[in-house]
């Protein structure tokens, strides 16, 4: 849930007090947990409440989250009483500020409703492959390298190589790289990912040769060899669902507030606010085309 503030925490408890209170019908699956005065607080409240704890205290097992959730609601509801006692809820100030919450409240409310709830599977594999076909796959290779302090050493360990020595068996004895266990084995990897010198050696090489010559870098002499050679492949869809997801989150945002600009057109009055916000609020098909956006916060993030 949200993370709320006094402020909104005793909005909602206005809010709640309007609504009457819990049904009957409801009291058994949303028992008592506390009393403030006459006034009851259940355990639906306290599950609110410790929804929106302090990212300081998110962290605390359980049952000390409700203990510091319960002392929130009950410090809330006290300083709420008197509050009403003084009749603060009929300021213009504070039903002012009530107003923006509930407006904030809505938003939100609607947010899940038609853009976190109503994303679907298909949705995503959709916003997934139309990315995916969008990318133009680098080329990449897989390579193993031996590397040793000087260059001496290196041209020695060529010698072995070019009479037949295996070179895995040379790396795990020889190389001075942490990863000589594997043999040397890096991995695949595309242009940009090594220091120039090894990539520029490393990608000149064909499939299953070795450098003929030591390559020298910061970290001393390699020998290089490349063992496959091919077009990156794009992650894996559950390696980057929650992103896909963020980005149909994203345009179902804009599709909702274009339409309801369309409904309700905004007027900005003031010439240097109005600059301003044309500025930093790009058209909705500009929008959808950026990168890098992320869908407006929601529950757990604001």
């Amino acid at each position: 849930m949200l993370k709320y503030s006094k402020l909104a925490a005793v909005a909602l408890i206005a809010i709640a007090a309007a609504a009457g209170g819990v049904r009957a019908e409801d009291a058994a699956a949303d028992p008592v947990v506390a009393k403030v005065g006459a006034t009851e607080i259940h355990e639906s409240e306290l599950k609110l409440a410790m929804a929106g704890l302090d990212p300081q205290l998110a962290n605390l097992p359980d049952d000390q989250k409700r203990v510091a959730a319960l002392s929130s609601i009950i410090d809330v509801k006290l300083l709420a009483a008197d509050a009403s006692k003084e009749g603060l809820q009929d300021t213009a100030d504070f039903k002012q500020r009530l107003a923006f919450l509930t407006d904030r409240e809505l938003h939100n409310a609607y947010f899940k409703k038609h853009v976190v709830d109503s994303v679907t599977p298909e949705e995503v594999k959709a916003r997934y492959d139309k990315e995916v076909a969008a990318i133009e796959p680098q080329d990449e290779i897989r390579a193993r390298h031996i590397l040793v302090k000087t260059e001496d050493e290196a041209k020695a360990i060529i010698a072995e190589l070019d009479a037949g020595k295996d070179f895995v068996e040379i790396a795990k004895e020889k190389s001075t790289d942490p990863n000589k266990s594997e043999g040397g084995d890096l991995g695949y990897f595309a242009k940009g990912r090594m220091v120039p010198e090894f990539e520029a050696a490393a990608f000149a090489l064909e499939k299953g040769a070795y450098t003929k010559t030591p390559v020298k870098t910061q970290f001393g002499y390699h020998v290089i060899k490349v063992e496959d050679k091919r077009k990156q492949q794009p992650p894996a869809l559950d390696q980057v669902e929650g992103q896909v997801r963020q980005l149909v989150m994203r345009d179902k945002y804009l599709d909702l507030l274009e339409k309801a600009k369309a409904a309700a057109p905004v007027d900005i009055t003031d010439a240097a606010l109005k600059t301003a916000y044309d500025a930093v609020n790009k058209p909705e098909a500009e929008a959808k085309d950026g990168e890098g956006e992320a869908a407006p916060a929601t529950e757990g993030q604001q």
